[in-house]
């Protein structure tokens, strides 16, 4: 089986081919020209001989195939972005890097769509069963769907390089991405919670965690503010590395953002370990700034009080170049279609997700939107998969 990871990056589109276990082919794109002319990724497509391509998921659905969408805007643009098209081309007309990311995942979805392009789409942590409902409750994101899949591959990573079963695999996983990071807990193999995005610490564009006091005194917030507020507002800078740069040669806000950062992906890690009932074997870092020696180092000298191995997260074989969440939707979509990967995905309880990332919300503020997030999902997929035994999920399901 020849399967097809594609990772939406705030930078680049990554396409990773694996095949039996092994990655035969890399490629990437710059998220801009996605954004200009998503043809150009088709027609990466078109050059590669796979079964089914893992498309970009955003927030996350249960596990669906392109072909049971009946309405691929809806769908993108609602469910996997829960989004609007007047947001995101407000984005767009303010220069934000993530409404570029928005574009292009949408207008890929309704390409492969047309295109009749074999495809599938893949779960987020809060739509797992293995997490219990009551760490779900008025939350969204516990880890988008490229953060489930680099937790894929990084229980696959622990148990191959140790020689463990699945159900021996423990660890936390710190991603950080260019724009958002997340902290994943996964014990006996499977996810058991996560904090992901905005409910995160700082990451380089978002602010992370907000007091609800700021967002009932500020009123009205836009979509593309969760792309605000971190250490490059802050900074002034394209990069956390240059953030770093500043911090050190003397720039006091500056180094107050980049403490801001380290402290909060070591409160996040401290946060998620609680839901672990004892030490995980080792703490795994992925994403583009675990690339940083500089980054890295300050990182690992933060986690050692855990008193826990800390290492960067190991690749498939024949990786070179790819990230590791492109490597990630490549395993989950081939272990959901039955590849080499299906009993870590089915260890894992993924081909069980069911939901809407909205469906354990219950802030009665919030109501309109949850409604509008579930009732878009089972009216633009033709098989939709309702959690039909969760007492949150099901209570939250519009009459």
């Amino acid at each position: 089986m020849k399967v097809v990871g594609i990772d939406p990056g705030t930078k680049s589109f990554d396409v990773v081919l694996i095949e039996e276990g092994e990655v035969v082919e890399e490629m990437s794109i710059d998220t801009s020209m996605v954004a200009l002319n998503p043809r150009a990724l088709i027609d990466l497509l078109r050059d590669l001989e796979f079964d089914r391509v893992v498309a970009p998921s955003g927030y996350g659905v249960p596990p669906t195939l392109l072909e049971e969408v009946v309405d691929p805007h809806r769908f993108a643009v609602e469910v996997l972005l829960l989004s609007t098209d007047e947001e995101i081309d407000e984005g767009v007309r303010r220069g934000d890097v993530g409404a570029y990311v928005y574009r292009a995942l949408s207008l890929i979805v309704e390409e492969l769509w047309k295109s009749r392009t074999p495809a599938i789409f893949i779960p987020s942590v809060i739509l797992l069963p293995t997490v219990p409902t009551w760490r779900k409750i008025n939350r969204v994101d516990m880890g988008t769907a490229d953060k489930l899949a680099v937790a894929a591959l990084a229980v696959h990573d622990q148990s191959s390089r140790m020689g463990l079963s699945y159900d021996e695999t423990s660890l936390v996983l710190v991603e950080m991405g260019y724009g958002y990071n997340a902290v994943i807990a996964v014990e006996r193999g499977k996810i058991v919670d996560g904090l992901g995005g905005t409910a995160s610490c700082m990451g380089f564009l978002t602010s992370g965690p907000l007091d609800a006091e700021i967002v009932a005194v500020s009123r009205r917030w836009s979509r593309v503010d969760v792309f605000h507020g971190g250490v490059a507002d802050l900074c002034r800078v394209e990069s956390l590395e240059k953030a770093f740069e500043k911090a050190w040669s003397g720039d006091e806000l500056c180094s107050v953002a980049v403490e801001s950062y380290l402290e909060g992906l070591v409160k996040s890690v401290a946060s998620v370990m609680q839901s672990l009932s004892s030490k995980p074997r080792e703490i795994l870092l992925s994403g583009r700034y675990t690339r940083s020696e500089i980054i890295y180092e300050r990182i690992v000298e933060r986690l050692r009080r855990f008193e826990v191995p800390i290492r960067r997260i190991g690749l498939l074989k024949g990786a070179l170049k790819s990230k590791e969440a492109a490597q990630g939707y490549a395993i989950v979509g081939e272990g959901l279609l039955g590849g080499v990967f299906a009993k870590l995905v089915k260890h894992m309880e993924i081909d069980r997700a069911c939901g809407t990332v909205f469906s354990w919300v219950t802030h009665p503020r919030a109501a309109l939107a949850r409604n509008r997030v579930i009732n878009a999902y089972l009216e633009s997929v033709a098989n939709p998969k309702l959690c039909r035994d969760d007492p949150i999920s099901t209570l939250c399901v519009p009459k």
